[in-house]
């Protein structure tokens, strides 16, 4: 294939060559190459500033992350063929993974398939492309799936945020088949339904499944807080696991109402719900001297961009000293954190920092990372972004 040429300004090949696949606008050489002389979703040849090929990436001259690399080898773009490839290779690891049909089938760039995201509910797959070059490809990834699985549903909830970067139109079509009101899955041995419409991503977040397996080894006989509940990931796991008890908070109504369906999908009746903002809602229940075991704290991303660092650390040592406030003088939190821009080492710094600050001594039992099916890749900070800590907290201890 014939591609054009978008030429790297000198010495911006550094980062590629250690392993990431971002080419950002500022990196370009725009007198060589004017980003202006490329179409949104186009295939392009990437060459360093010395004219060394390093390899194809899709282009969107709209958005700060200008190139997406398809390949190290400047001759392959990508192809129905490769994008079929590459997609049965992640499929054939979540297969070793796990035995059921439920998980993240491709996690974007860590896939080879930066742009695109699908999740499996068993008979039903939800797709989510989120760059140009990946929308092109549209028609190739209905027929992808439906040469590798038999899913009788396939829907494209392409409603993110990030399509608006890219210039993209929002969305919500179904590919095939009917669309089923709810996403019917099984983590960790429980069951869940959550609705499709108007639910959060995908309709469902694996990437706390083996955090959240681990909850339940510390769950019997635990009266149990889930902070930023969504629709009882973590909470009705804990209830299933022996919990004598489990409160959900959530500012959703129809999160907190999906928590009582999946209560009664697992035959659970010491599930109850607090509808409301996390911080008003902890705030209240330290008011009311309330005490719980374990606090589980999973907010959304609170440094959703790196100007936001300062302001989300601060939001984040209110939550967990807030946590610790409402535990029991020998209680465990679980605080966990989805945004990349928050490392592990300063998730753990929060923590320590907020036990000191209301006189906790804590001791840090477990850290967890998001599960295998959202695999990371070394070179790119960006797909290592789930975190948790397991904290024991004691009062008066020392």
């Amino acid at each position: 294939m014939n591609f054009p040429v978008l030429y790297l300004r000198k010495g911006a090949e550094r980062r590629l060559r250690a392993g990431h696949l971002w080419v950002y606008s500022n990196e370009v050489d725009i007198k060589r190459s004017p980003l202006t002389g490329f179409e949104a979703g186009v295939q392009a040849e990437l060459r360093a500033s010395n004219d060394k090929p390093l390899g194809t990436v899709f282009v969107n001259p709209h958005a700060l992350i200008c190139g997406r690399l398809i390949s190290r080898d400047p001759t392959h773009g990508m192809t129905s063929q490769r994008l079929t490839q590459r997609m049965e290779v992640a499929l054939e690891l979540r297969q070793r993974l796990f035995n059921k049909p439920f998980y993240r089938w491709v996690f974007g760039d860590s896939d080879g398939l930066s742009g695109l995201v699908i999740d499996r509910f068993g008979d039903t797959v939800v797709v989510q492309i989120s760059s140009a070059g990946m929308e092109q490809m549209k028609d190739a990834i209905i027929r992808a799936i439906q040469r590798l699985t038999q899913v009788s549903s396939i829907v494209l909830k392409n409603d993110g945020k990030m399509r608006k970067v890219e210039g993209l139109e929002s969305y919500v079509e179904q590919a095939h088949g009917n669309a089923p009101e709810m996403l019917q899955l099984e983590e960790n041995g429980v069951k869940f339904e959550v609705p499709l419409a108007g639910g959060q991503k995908t309709g469902w977040f694996y990437d706390h499944r083996m955090n959240r397996a681990r909850l339940q080894a510390y769950a019997p006989g635990k009266r149990v807080l889930d902070v930023f509940s969504y629709v009882g990931g973590w909470g009705i796991q804990a209830a299933s696991a022996g919990a004598t008890s489990v409160t959900c908070i959530d500012s959703s109504a129809s999160a907190i109402e999906s928590v009582h369906h999946n209560a009664r999908l697992n035959g659970l009746t010491n599930v109850d719900t607090i509808e409301g903002d996390a911080f008003d809602a902890l705030k209240a229940l330290a008011d009311e001297k309330q005490k719980f075991d374990i606090v589980v704290l999973d907010p959304p991303a609170l440094i959703p961009r790196r100007r936001d660092q300062k302001a989300g650390e601060q939001a984040y040592a209110r939550l967990n000293q807030l946590g610790l406030r409402l535990l029991e003088r020998d209680g465990l939190l679980v605080s966990a954190s989805c945004s990349m821009h928050l490392s592990q080492e300063k998730l753990v710094d929060i923590i320590r920092g907020s036990g000191r600050k209301i006189d906790r001594f804590v001791q840090l039992l477990e850290q967890g990372h998001q599960a295998p099916d959202h695999p990371i890749i070394p070179g790119i900070a960006e797909t290592d972004y789930i975190k948790s800590c397991f904290v024991r907290s004691l009062t008066g201890f020392l």
